[in-house]
């Protein structure tokens, strides 16, 4: 009968000298489960941007940002899950402007920024690159005369996903070039990620 008693005492005992300290929960790294952080992405809603979650095997690649902008919203997205809620302000790049679905990592090349996420450095393509407090987005040629709420969907989408990977860093000031235009902008007419 001792041993039945002592037992409750043993396994209590076991589990307190394991040797694990007992500390609060520890922020390190990513998602324990090994998801990727969404993407923002934005489109257009009854007139103003709205940013919709997509999944992305690059986080932190305005140019794969970009793309996922590109391919425009998805079935049943938006408020009230009709098709046509969420619009896009960006004109359709034509086949020979199809952006790349996955870019090699050589630093320094264009829709490269400052960390060497890089991509496709052809000049059909609309490229990203970031040199100090500075982000340009350079359209191809054909893509000049975007209205200010395309261009505030590119500002946003490449910035979101420049911040995505780079918590605590100040948005960098986005040039928009293309078709012998520049356009200054910032985040701070971005809505809330």
């Amino acid at each position: 009968m001792k041993a039945l008693h002592r037992a409750p005492l043993l396994a209590l005992l076991a589990l307190t000298s394991c040797g694990i300290p007992a500390t609060g929960v520890v922020e390190a790294g990513g998602p324990a489960s090994g998801a990727l952080p969404l993407t923002p992405v934005y489109f257009v809603e009854d007139g103003r941007l709205v940013a919709m979650q997509r999944n992305t095997g690059r986080p932190g690649d305005p140019t794969d940002a970009l793309r996922l902008l590109w391919d425009g919203p998805l079935a049943g997205e938006g408020g009230t899950g009709r098709l046509d809620v969420l619009t896009t302000e960006l004109p359709a790049l034509p086949t020979a402007m199809a952006l790349p679905s996955a870019a090699t990592d050589v630093p320094g090349s264009p829709l490269s920024d400052s960390s060497g996420a890089a991509g496709s450095s052809a000049s059909d393509t609309p490229t990203v690159t970031v040199a100090g407090n500075t982000m340009t987005i350079r359209l191809p040629a054909g893509m000049a005369g975007l209205s200010d709420l395309g261009r505030r969907q590119l500002v946003c989408t490449a910035t979101a996903a420049y911040l995505l990977t780079r918590p605590g860093t100040a948005a960098p000031a986005a040039e928009v070039t293309g078709g012998g235009h520049l356009v200054r902008m910032s985040d701070a007419r971005c809505p809330a990620r």
